[in-house]
């Protein structure tokens, strides 16, 4: 392969990338935040947001909780699942 070809194979796996990673974060928006309704299973939500940025579980007898946050380009989108079903959600925006 001549070096110039290999250069503008590399560019464009650059570029593809980044792309795909600018749409991958893209999910993370007031719109698909509105998408998320009471009673949603973690999965539903993950099919809309993604793998959460962080999550933590707890588990008290019969209860289980999960808070998962999702944050992208100073937006935050918080949710806080029972018993693996949307409880309450949050979004904020930096400032």
């Amino acid at each position: 392969m001549s070096g110039r070809l290999f250069r503008q194979s590399l560019l464009g796996m650059v570029l593809a990338s980044s792309l795909i990673l600018v749409a991958c974060g893209s999910r993370i928006n007031s719109g698909n935040f509105n998408r998320i309704q009471n009673g949603m299973s973690e999965q539903e939500v993950i099919a809309i947001l993604g793998e959460p940025s962080t999550s933590d579980s707890v588990g008290i007898g019969p209860l289980s909780g999960t808070t998962s946050t999702w944050t992208h380009e100073g937006l935050t989108i918080s949710v806080q699942f029972l018993n693996g079903k949307v409880a309450l959600k949050n979004l904020t925006k930096e400032s």
